[in-house]
């Protein structure tokens, strides 16, 4: 008898993807029965037009609306604890959220303090959430979080020095709109940190312990589209078609890791953000080869089809040929983006990994790391990395 899968869920939010579809989000609220939208963004987003767009959509459809940017780059928990006093204090009813990967996070984490009225640090780890946040649609400027689709909240502690995780089904948007357009405005090093977070994604849920059939093959598209169009993307910024591609496979990324989750590249990227409040694309881009190479021997075969996936021919190789063909492969697809950089040139020295490492071993990241990883695994792989 041929082995079956265990059992799998999926979890999606309603998907609208397509240029100009920012322009719908008035229907939608008005579906929600909005009275009052919290609107939250980013200073950045705000001047490159993308909330406007949004605001005259809800002004189409009559609905009043109150607007908030006091998100940082990597939002964090005062950010959210404000927000959420903004949202009840003028009795919204729906959040919208237009940005990358912080506004949108920052959303998701208002919409749980707003409906349970407690401090978002009370939230951390897996299915946390007891009450239904309010009705949250999200649009994407960037291609790569995905956390318009995921069921994942990253939160920065700055008096921790420390990013923490949310997951549950219960932030997964009730809509998402997917829209192209909205990614022009991102100049080319958040186009490389936000395409190599999700080509990240892309592998992180394919090699996962929690993959399977229902997230395979969009992890598997995910890495043909970034793989094939994001050095093309970064050289011709004005090509729609290409920004479809990408936002397409950031988009199929994100459906993969929000239910297959991620590894340790993930774990220890969150850790390394928390404490130097970098880039979250860079820290990943920093990462990546080590862990691939860490985890290889744990899962081959899958790792064999990551590379074909990639291009790279396999017949005939040997695991261990296959392995350095895709490290290799990994190296000159970062320097093609434009990334270069190691751990030391952003600060971090050997006396850090300690603390880093035991920091990325509490993420909810690393459970489904393909291969079994001890603090001092980390300490190790972090220490290539330098």
């Amino acid at each position: 008898m041929s082995a079956i899968s265990p059992l799998r869920k999926f979890v999606s939010p309603e998907i609208i993807f397509g240029a100009g579809s920012r322009h719908s989000v008035g229907n939608y609220a008005a579906t929600f029965g909005a009275r009052r939208v919290l609107v939250v963004s980013d200073p950045g987003v705000q001047a490159a037009g993308w909330v406007g767009d949004v605001l005259a959509s809800l002004d189409r459809q009559g609905i009043a609306h109150v607007l908030y940017t006091a998100v940082s780059p990597n939002p964090r928990v005062e950010e959210v604890m404000h927000g959420a006093e903004l949202y009840r204090a003028s009795a919204c009813d729906v959040i919208v959220a237009v940005g990358g990967g912080s506004p949108m996070d920052c959303a998701k984490a208002i919409g749980i303090v707003a409906a349970h009225g407690r401090s978002i640090l009370e939230f951390e780890g897996v299915d946390t959430i007891r009450v239904p946040s309010p009705p949250l649609i999200l649009i994407p400027t960037t291609a790569g979080t995905s956390a318009d689709v995921s069921q994942f909240v990253i939160i920065s502690n700055q008096t921790e020095r420390m990013k923490f995780s949310i997951v549950s089904k219960a932030v997964v948007p009730d809509v998402s709109l997917i829209d192209p357009e909205t990614t022009v405005s991102m100049d080319p090093f958040l186009s490389a940190c936000t395409g190599i977070d999700a080509l990240v994604h892309a592998i992180e849920a394919f090699v996962s312990t929690g993959s399977g059939p229902l997230t395979d093959p969009h992890a598997l598209e995910a890495m043909r589209l970034i793989n094939g169009n994001l050095v093309q993307m970064i050289a011709n910024p004005q090509d729609i078609a290409l920004r479809e591609k990408i936002m397409l496979g950031s988009m199929q990324a994100g459906l993969a890791f929000s239910n297959a989750i991620l590894g340790a590249v993930h774990a220890m990227s969150h850790s390394l953000g928390g404490y130097l409040d970098l880039p979250h694309g860079l820290c990943n881009a920093a990462l990546v080869e080590h862990v691939v190479a860490f985890n290889f021997d744990a899962a081959p075969e899958r790792f064999r089809i990551v590379a074909e996936t990639f291009g790279i021919d396999c017949r005939g190789l040997t695991p261990p040929q296959v392995r350095g063909r895709l490290v290799d492969h990994l190296i000159a697809f970062k320097r093609a983006v434009g990334f270069e950089e190691t751990l030391k040139l952003h600060g971090v020295g050997s006396s850090d990994i300690p603390f880093l490492s035991q920091h990325a071993m509490q993420d909810p990241c690393i459970l489904t790391n393909p291969r079994h990883s001890t603090q001092r695994d980390v300490e190790v792989v972090y220490g290539e990395a330098l």
